[in-house]
Order: C-alpha cells, then sequence, then structure tokens
C-alpha cells in the first residue's frame, strides 16, 4: 500500500570503523560495527519512529514529527559515547572504539511510503545533507526546526543556506553538536584564543583569490561548479571541506574521503579524517592530498585581523 505524508526523515552514519578493520580485523571490526548500529534502532522506536533500513555503518528512519527525529538524534549521540566510555564493547580496545563518530542528519517534508521504503525530495536532502556533516553533529534543515519546541530551537545554530547535491535550490541548515557548538574550538596543539577577533579570511588556488567576511561562512571548498570556493580537481570531492565560524575564529572540516590536510606557518602538517581544527596566520590546505605532494590540489589562506590594511600577495 502507497501513503503520502509529510514525515520527517532521519539518516546517521558511524564513521571512523577504518581504524577498527586495521587494528581489530574483519570479523571482531564487524562485529563492534554492528553492536553500535544495532544500538541506535531501540532509540528510534523509544522516540515513535521506525527504522526503514540499515545501510552498513548507519540507518535511515521516519518519524512522524520534527521533535522526534531530533530527540532520537541526541539521544543517538549520548548512546555511541557511553559506548566509547565504557571502551571495551565487544572487545574493542578504548583506543580504537574512540575513532568512532557520528553523524546525523533530518529533513521534512512530503513522504512516499512504499514496500516498506520511502521516497521522496526529503530523502534525497536528508541523505545529501549527511555528507555535510561533521563529527558527533546533526544537521537539520528549516522545516525540521520549525516544528520544534521552542525550548529545543536554541540548541541549534544556523549554517545559512547550502548547495546540496543535485539540487539547483540551497536548502536552509542547521547544525547541534560537534566541535563547532562548544565555547572554544581546539586544534590538535591545543586550544587557540586569538586576541584579536579575525576579520576574514583569504582563499587562493592557482588564479582563484577570494576573500570571505566572517558573516559569508560557511563556506564549502570542493570540485562542485555550486562551491562557494571551487576546486577543480580529479582527487577533490565535490563538497570537500567546509569553513565555519564560531567562538570568534575560521574552523575547517574535513567531509570528504580523500582527507583534507593542513600545512601552517611552522611546517606541521594536520591531517583532518572527517575531523576539524582552527586556522590561524597563514598556511596551505592540501584537498585530497598532502601539501607536501606537489602534484595535490594545495589552497593557500590566510586569516585576516582588523588593522589589515593591504593584501600582499600569499607566499
Amino acid at each position: 500500500m502507497t501513503q503520502i505524508s509529510d514525515r520527517t526523515i532521519l539518516f546517521a552514519d558511524l564513521r571512523g570503523s577504518t581504524g577498527l578493520f586495521e587494528s581489530l580485523g574483519n570479523a571482531e571490526a564487524t562485529s563492534v560495527v554492528t553492536h553500535c548500529v544495532s544500538s541506535l534502532g531501540p532509540v528510534v522506536e523509544k522516540h515513535g519512529g521506525h527504522v526503514v533500513k540499515t545501510l552498513g555503518d548507519g540507518l535511515m528512519a521516519v518519524f512522524d514529527t520534527p521533535a522526534q527525529a531530533v530527540q532520537s538524534a541526541l539521544q543517538m549521540h549520548e548512546v555511541l559515547a557511553d559506548i566509547v566510555k565504557r571502551g571495551s564493547a565487544q572487545g574493542a580496545s578504548p583506543a580504537a572504539l574512540h575513532s568512532l563518530h557520528l553523524q546525523v542528519a533530518a529533513s521534512r517534508g512530503e513522504v512516499v511510503e512504499m514496500a516498506g521504503d520511502c521516497f521522496g525530495d526529503a530523502v534525497n536532502v536528508a541523505a545529501r545533507l549527511l555528507d555535510h556533516a561533521g563529527d558527533n553533529e546533526t544537521l537539520i534543515t528549516g522545516p525540521v526546526l520549525v516544528g520544534l519546541a521552542r525550548s529545543l530551537k536554541p540548541r541549534f545554530r544556523s549554517l545559512d543556506q547550502m548547495v546540496l547535491r543535485g539540487r539547483v535550490e540551497p536548502v536552509q541548515v542547521y547544525v547541534h553538536g560537534g566541535r563547532r557548538s562548544g565555547d572554544s574550538a581546539a586544534t590538535q596543539f591545543g586550544d587557540v584564543s586569538p586576541a584579536v577577533e579575525p576579520d576574514a579570511i583569504r582563499l587562493q588556488w592557482l588564479q582563484l583569490n577570494l576573500v570571505f567576511a566572517s558573516r559569508q561562512t560557511p563556506v564549502v571548498m570542493g570540485r562542485s561548479p555550486q562551491a562557494h570556493f571551487c576546486v577543480d580537481d580529479s582527487r577533490v570531492s565535490r563538497s570537500h571541506a567546509r569553513l565555519d565560524w564560531h567562538g570568534g575564529s575560521f574552523q575547517l572540516s574535513d567531509l570528504s574521503y580523500n582527507g583534507t590536510y593542513v600545512r601552517f606557518a611552522d611546517g606541521e602538517i594536520v591531517s583532518l579524517r572527517r575531523g576539524s581544527c582552527l586556522l590561524h596566520g597563514k598556511g596551505a590546505i592540501g584537498l585530497g592530498g598532502s601539501p607536501a605532494d606537489p602534484t595535490s590540489a594545495c589552497v593557500r589562506f590566510e586569516v585576516l585581523r582588523f588593522g589589515d590594511s593591504q593584501l600582499q600577495p600569499l607566499a
């Protein structure tokens, strides 16, 4: 029987499982991943939803209301955090479990339910929005936010409009959780508290030279012509990395499969695999390859502060 109704679609994806397979082997790693994903199912049911299907490292679920979906998403993060905290679930070491992160995305709209599956624009939006989620983040669309109680809405921060793969019209997106949700963000070198708030960030790749003010974030870098900063290279994903403004700093998050790498002025290279770090000073961002590799697509950056009156060429 075919049913058409206004529903909220949720996709959840467990990332970081590659490290488990490397450290535990296929059999044990599969057991751990299966245990983690199966632990999310009861959360969906508890909040009035229904698991449509599991998708390897994740699942797809449908809910009657946005509030049910969001409450489920928030508890999913708690469930995974508890598994990691316990440290020895299904025989995995604490170090291996700490590589696991959960990304969730939810969209609301008219959904066609047929033969146990769901179809429609809301399904496509939620699935593609998941690609933009960082570690331990929940992304939702505007219609989902509208359906939330007043007490829940302030817990989400606007990421402005995003262009999703396969869609012409951009989608208003809001974020909860992840590394951008705290009062301060941390790099792999520790906390950074700039004495002077950055005014803008300058990005340069080949002849493309653009300056983005903090109010213009998020800025998506990628191969897609719709990306805010388009880098047309075969190793670059369509939406490869995202720049956000939070806590007075620019933060770079990897969204890709090939990884993002940051080389700062001191020569240290930070590898981001679905992770994030703060940008400061000058440096280079390798999309899909290390900046040390001369063949990789390397975007030079400079964080500009108030009082920088002249823009000099990036060395």
